[in-house]
């Protein structure tokens, strides 16, 4: 137990309700969520850790929402869920065995990095062009995604965005099956991750689940009631506090 007071889990929940809201509009919602769990006096490891129980329930839902539309893309996701699973157990073994201070300074620097890619990505291409999803296709896809998986396992913090981007720009996806195949395979190696994660005792449950409610709750809003300037506004939101959230991890963790 890290939190000892009501409002520090209502910031849970608002900043869980952000977070959700953004990764629904654009994408990196755990930059958020991921600092201010470290802020709010959680170590690095247990802070890490505990943020993939709203990414895992959150995907999951998504997951489950496009597979109820008939919106999914068997066996590729799971082939690319698999792959990036292996991976996650590499790179949480990584995360929990990284120097505190070290994994703040990586932190920082990786939310300016994701920032960037964020405000200056390529527009994704919608136009329906025949997908890319066997023989060597496939193959090189299987590597990258365990490579993807490793940063997965972690860290975690924009990866939606550069699986949507590879998705749709080398696999031809449209971003509709993008999105689908990337919340799918998202929940399969984070639910690795959070076993392992379990089975060290590096979880805060409580924390976990209440900020689960806060990004499920988000995202749901944010799916229903989402509006046109919305993209912009997170844009310009996520500047201002990713730049001052990585100024006082790297200066003053």
């Amino acid at each position: 137990m890290y939190l000892d007071n009501s409002l520090e889990y209502i910031l849970v929940i608002f900043i869980g309700f952000v977070a959700g809201a953004i990764n629904t509009i654009a994408g990196g919602g755990s930059l958020l969520t991921l600092p201010i769990l470290i802020f709010l006096g959680l170590p690095p490891a247990i802070a890490n850790a505990t943020n993939r129980i709203g990414i895992l329930f959150q995907a999951s839902s998504g997951a489950a929402g496009y597979a109820s539309k008939g919106v999914t893309n068997f066996p590729f996701n799971l082939y690319m869920g698999i792959s990036a699973l292996f991976g996650s157990l590499i790179g949480a073994k990584i995360a929990m065995e990284i120097d505190g201070q070290l994994f703040n300074r990586i932190l920082a620097l990786i939310m300016i990095f994701v920032l960037i890619i964020i405000l200056f990505k390529p527009k994704q291409n919608d136009v329906i062009l025949p997908e890319r999803l066997t023989g060597k296709y496939l193959f090189f896809s299987i590597i990258v995604f365990f490579f993807i998986g490793i940063y997965g396992g972690f860290i975690n913090a924009g990866i939606g965005i550069v699986i949507m981007l590879f998705l749709n720009s080398f696999n031809r996806l449209s971003l509709v099956k993008s999105n689908a195949t990337k919340v799918s395979l998202v929940s399969i190696y984070t639910f690795a991750a959070v076993v392992y994660f379990a089975l060290n005792d590096k979880i805060d449950w409580e924390v976990g689940f209440v900020l689960a409610l806060g990004m499920s709750s988000g995202a749901w809003f944010s799916s229903r009631w989402s509006v046109n300037k919305g993209d912009k506004f997170i844009k310009i939101f996520l500047t201002v506090v990713i730049t001052l959230m990585s100024i006082r991890l790297w200066f003053f963790s």
